[in-house]
């Protein structure tokens, strides 16, 4: 899916109908024992810098959601029961989070428990009126910190009806998104047609949680991965890695705003042939990033381009269906001061990549807490990301662009840069959150412009040559004011979807 804000995705007036669990079943759920499943570490990481962050005076929300249109007459009834029945595929939505003193337990609704609430909230004549309406109701009922926290919502029209729905960041990343309009189509339909979805059952998130912390609680500061980390961060300087071009921020100053920008960078034609081009060194993921890395070594002055790359932890078939954060990371260090071409940039990526990504599914939490630093949850995210993804296999990506169908952000607060280069059937979208100030802007705006001009470099070339290495080509627009000097040779992208 295309990603983006709730500005962004096409919001159109019409009646809006909301879903929440109804209070019966919240009342219910705080006399439930607890669940003897804890928290995955990158759940309780997130509520617990929630929390920080609330405490520190600053509300920020992070919820993520999608948007997509039903054509035709809506029958809000069978889509009132397809939402539900989506719903209790996935466990992780009647699960929840509390706190027993410093302690994060878990609880869990019965599947019989769960009866969703409709509510007729009103005519919206001026889509931008309800696109701030959706935001902020969105911001109070997928909070971080309270419980139910999702919804969901419809503005229905002549003709057809566009579902909005909403999570906090515990429940889902990106992937879990992308499948969800597909599969509240087929729930839609069937009712319609007043047929049963034949199905076979969603593992849990819950037990993927329980399983992960395990697996993880079983190592201690001895293990080769903790010490993996403990390398990479002493190598950048004690901390994990931000984006590393000038992003304007005061080291003393109060969490910034953050910007958001999409676009497209480059059509089908064009993204297929960077992909061919990249594939014997891993693909449009290792292009990105060697992209990435010449970039910042020429607007940054960088001699070695150091992040967390994103991976999904979905290590088994069991998991490709299921709703959850099924997110680790990995760290990556790509010397490219000397590099005479794009292959030798692409070759040390891709042998990066091998060597670190069996190292994402140790989760992040848990490697802090053995290495010993001292990282101060102040910022909802904890590093910055660049992440590529490719979704054009995803069931139903081939009617996104028909059904409007995106996955949101919410666009707040902090001082990371978070961005994210998507293959779809039309071509490459890039999409990014960072700090709101001139100097941020100025940086995101040559980063991209230049990722663009390497990407179609690359694909030129290698239909016309494919046996020569690319030449990296100087930047056509230099930045509009220098970067300032970093305080030590490394250099960062992360994420958090």
């Amino acid at each position: 899916m295309r990603v983006t804000d709730i500005q962004r995705c096409e919001v159109r007036p019409g009646h809006l109908v909301e879903w929440t669990l109804r209070q019966e079943a919240v009342e219910a759920a705080t006399a439930l024992p607890d669940d003897c499943r804890p928290p995955a570490y990158i759940q309780e990481a997130h509520v617990r810098t929630a929390k920080a962050v609330r405490q520190g005076g600053l509300f920020v929300p992070t919820w993520l959601g999608t948007a997509f249109d039903i054509p035709g007459r809506v029958d809000l009834d069978v889509l009132h029961e397809a939402l539900r029945a989506w719903t209790l595929r996935h466990e992780t939505l009647r699960s929840g989070l509390r706190w027993v003193g410093e302690e994060m337990r878990r609880f869990t609704l019965d599947a019989d428990a769960v009866v969703l609430h409709r509510e007729e909230v009103g005519d919206f004549a001026d889509a931008e009126v309800l696109a701030r309406y959706l935001q902020n109701r969105f911001d109070r009922a997928a909070d971080a910190l309270a419980w139910p926290n999702f919804i969901f919502a419809t503005a229905v029209r002549e003709g057809g009806a566009s579902v909005y729905m909403a999570f906090d960041h515990t429940n889902v990343d990106a992937y879990s998104l992308q499948r969800i309009a597909a599969e509240i189509h087929e729930l839609y339909a069937a009712g319609l047609e007043g047929r049963v979805v034949e199905s076979t059952p969603v593992a849990s998130y819950v037990d993927f949680c329980a399983a992960e912390r395990a697996s993880a609680d079983r190592i201690d500061d001895t293990d080769a991965i903790v010490a993996r980390w403990r390398e990479f961060i002493n190598r950048c300087d004690g901390k994990l890695p931000n984006f590393p071009l000038d992003l304007g921020l005061d080291d003393a100053g109060r969490l910034p705003e953050q910007k958001f920008m999409q676009e497209m960078l480059v059509d089908a034609s064009v993204a297929a042939d960077f992909e061919a081009y990249c594939r014997p060194w891993g693909g449009s993921l290792a292009g990105i990033l060697a992209a990435t890395a010449l970039i910042v070594h020429q607007y940054g002055g960088q001699q070695v381009y150091r992040t967390v790359v994103p991976f999904h932890t979905r290590a088994h078939s069991q998991w490709a269906d299921s709703v959850g954060w099924y997110v680790g990371g990995a760290p990556i260090e790509i010397p490219v001061a000397q590099a005479p071409d794009f292959d030798s940039v692409l070759a040390t990526v891709r042998a990066a990549l091998r060597e670190s990504r069996p190292l994402s599914r140790m989760p992040i939490a848990r490697v802090l807490q053995l290495v010993g630093s001292a990282f101060r949850p102040t910022s909802p995210d904890l590093y910055s990301i660049v992440s590529f993804v490719d979704a054009r296999s995803i069931p139903g990506a081939e009617r996104w662009q028909e059904l409007k169908a995106y996955a949101l952000l919410r666009v707040s607060y902090g001082d990371q840069v978070c961005a994210w280069t998507t293959r779809l059937h039309e071509g490459l979208q890039f999409a990014s959150r960072y700090p709101d100030n001139a100097v941020a802007h100025k940086s995101m705006e040559a980063y991209v412009e230049r990722l663009r001009e390497l990407i179609v470099s690359v694909a030129r070339e290698g239909t016309v040559a494919r046996p020569a290495a690319v030449r990296i080509p100087a930047p056509s627009t230099p930045l509009a004011t220098p970067p300032r000097p970093s305080t030590s040779p490394a250099a960062s992208t992360t994420a958090r979807p």
